[in-house]
């Protein structure tokens, strides 16, 4: 490894842990990915671990580090934290020059996030309270259908477009999966339905931001080709693939810690503060729920058939 500096990002998510090391220049030199039941203190530990060894550097070459992602506040040795929101801009516009419109699918949320020519945000919208058209939910339908959740991509673009399902709640989900199961529906024509109906809540998220190209998805979703296709589709444009679109929230971190190291930290950390404002606001200790679903048992069964409602509660 050549001389100079590095820094660290730490992305901890609800099912994964990434970190990269970047140098002076804001290069990657090394990134690590480390796939968790739940935020894991152990698998921080080894994300941070496998990047320095990626990087040939170690812990004390790294001069900051900065934190992101659902459990940001537990990473050990981070100097601050930011909002996936920030830290997803940043690295999405690293990893792809030019972009305007980031759509960050996570295992308990999913974001829109419209980018400046700074690689900035300009506005964002956010689904925090419902666990519908997130990673969690795809983990939901891979166990009901008995497939792993790398098949279930590739399973969903060989089912036809006939199906409709009639809920979106991930919590009930399962058991309706089960139910058209019994009913014979093919697991294919199942896949596709919940890949489309994942697809229309995310049109519904960036509806709230606007459409924008360059497009290109983040997080672990983006590698499910079948995610890709339907939301493009319900879009009406190409989203591009990230050549890591897991890391990108963990470089968008390491960019800013780069920055904050070099001093040049200011509109980043400003833009920031409206993220946090937020996720301050709209997070609460009660369950994720959406209007549609309500908590209640019975609501797949009284569901009517057909794409399900957008609109999400938040306590605020």
């Amino acid at each position: 490894m050549s001389a100079g500096w590095f820094v660290m990002g730490v992305d901890l998510g609800s099912t994964t842990a990434k970190a990269v090391v970047v140098d002076q220049d804001g290069a990657l030199c090394g990134t690590q990915v480390v796939q968790m039941g739940a935020v894991s203190p152990a698998a921080v530990a080894r994300a941070i671990d496998g990047a320095l060894r990626a990087a040939e550097v170690t812990g004390g070459d790294i001069r900051r580090t900065i934190s992101t992602g659902y459990g940001r506040k537990l990473v050990p040795g981070a100097d601050r934290s930011f909002t996936e929101i920030t830290c997803h801009a940043r690295g999405a516009a690293a990893l792809r020059p030019g972009v305007r419109l980031v759509i960050d699918i996570g295992g308990q949320d999913s974001k829109a996030i419209i980018v400046d020519d700074a690689g900035l945000v300009d506005r964002f919208a956010m689904n925090d309270r419902c666990a519908s058209g997130t990673g969690r939910f795809f983990d939901v339908l891979a166990r009901a259908l008995e497939v792993d959740i790398c098949e279930v991509g590739e399973l969903a673009l060989s089912g036809g477009d006939a199906l409709e399902v009639s809920s979106m709640c991930a919590t009930f989900a399962e058991t309706e999966v089960i139910s058209l199961l019994a009913q014979g529906r093919a697991k294919a024509d199942i896949a596709a339905s919940v890949h489309r109906a994942v697809a229309a809540r995310t049109l519904g998220l960036v509806a709230q931001v606007g459409k924008a190209s360059p497009a290109v998805m983040t997080g672990g979703v983006a590698k499910n080709v079948a995610a890709r296709h339907y939301v493009s589709r319900a879009l009406g444009r190409p989203i591009e693939l990230l050549e890591q679109p897991q890391i990108a929230g963990a470089y968008g971190a390491g960019l800013l810690a780069r920055d904050e190291y070099l001093g040049a930290l200011g509109s980043p950390g400003e833009r920031d503060a409206l993220a946090e404002k937020h996720v301050a606001a709209t997070t609460s200790a009660t369950k994720p729920h959406c209007l549609e679903c309500n908590g209640e048992l019975d609501h797949a069964a009284q569901a009517p058939a057909g794409p399900v409602a957008l609109e999400l509660r938040r306590n605020i």
